[in-house]
């Protein structure tokens, strides 16, 4: 199931002996864990809440957690037992897990918590009995979805354009999205109404979303945009040469996108992007022209690789990229 799914899960279907809770967003990991202690209501969680990570499940730690497992709770109905960066092997898991899951004690929980997959690891996804919790990266809808119930929390309405720009303005990060909600609802205070005004006004916009802004002005060939953005990040710490390789790279896939045959779904799986970031590079380079993104593309790559090598400073390099993209 999906981390937004959990809840629901929990009031409905109650608890489940075995749990995978896996994804690269963090904060989605550790609501999870947290819901679920929530739900065992632990009186006694220094006695009934055992973690172990690591090297701590290595060799002779295999033995250490089955007997975390099979212990009986103390002076409270249920015990957690939670494994963090716990990553078995197919051997260990047949030997080893397999046996527990398929017969595991009614009064523990037990919680497999990492970040990602592994190499050489079995899929735990994919076994029976396990109840895999996905916290990965969400699409920027669901997220929207589950801004509004964070809002709601927190005493707030919100507008469904102030929540997808918010989400990108957060670039996708759960936890960051949580926090501004919780300044939003000490700014406006309660019953405040989160509208596309005050996203602008008071949350903060990540580094990648500036260089979002920043390439799409360049795209558009809108100098007093793209100026503005520039000064406010070179303002604000951004490193010049970070900014050209952010130019280099935009230019890079408008030129792999414009030379590429296919359906937009086909190259977004090709490049690894969404069918719309494809949608609209293309429509970007059909505006400047084929050949007129190549040369860009080629010319701001060789100012990048001067800057590294010492033929150029990175200021002159990025305000050479520059003048290339809107006066020559």
């Amino acid at each position: 199931m999906k981390f937004v799914e959990l809840a629901k899960s929990l009031k409905t279907e109650g608890l489940k002996p075995v749990y995978l809770i896996e994804g690269e967003e963090a904060y989605f990991r550790d609501h999870a864990v947290e819901s679920i202690r929530a739900a065992c209501a632990l009186a006694n969680p220094s006695l009934n809440d055992v973690r172990l990570e690591g090297e701590q499940l290595r060799g002779e730690g295999l033995s250490a957690l089955r007997r975390a497992l099979e212990t009986l709770p103390f002076l409270d109905a249920r015990r957690i037992v939670r494994a963090c960066g716990f990553y078995p092997t197919e051997r260990e898991w047949e030997g080893f897990l397999k046996p527990y899951v398929l017969a595991p004690s009614p009064t523990t929980v037990f919680l497999i918590v990492n970040a990602g997959k592994k190499a050489g690891a079995a899929d735990l996804r994919r076994k029976q009995g396990v109840c895999y919790v996905d916290c990965g990266r969400e699409s920027e809808e669901t997220l929207a979805r589950w801004l509004f119930g964070v809002a709601r929390r927190q005493g707030l309405q919100m507008d469904a354009d102030a929540a997808s720009l918010m989400v990108r303005y957060c670039a996708q990060d759960a936890a960051r999205m949580k926090a501004e909600t919780e300044k939003l609802a000490a700014i406006l205070g309660a019953e405040g109404r989160v509208t596309r005004a005050a996203v602008e006004a008071y949350v903060a916009k990540d580094t990648e979303y500036k260089i979002y802004e920043l390439t799409q002005a360049a795209s558009r060939k809108n100098f007093a945009l793209f100026s503005e953005i520039l000064s406010d990040m070179l303002g604000k710490g951004s490193d010049e040469h970070s900014v050209l390789a952010a130019l280099v790279s935009h230019y890079r896939t408008l030129a792999e996108t414009a030379g590429m045959q296919g359906t937009d779904a086909e190259v977004a799986k090709a490049l690894s992007l969404k069918p719309y970031a494809v949608q609209k590079n293309r429509e970007a380079a059909r505006r400047l022209g084929r050949a007129r993104v190549e040369e860009l593309y080629l010319a701001l790559y060789a100012l990048a690789a001067g800057a590294r090598s010492g033929e150029y400073t990175k200021s002159g390099a990025l305000f050479g990229a520059v003048a290339k993209i809107f006066f020559s």
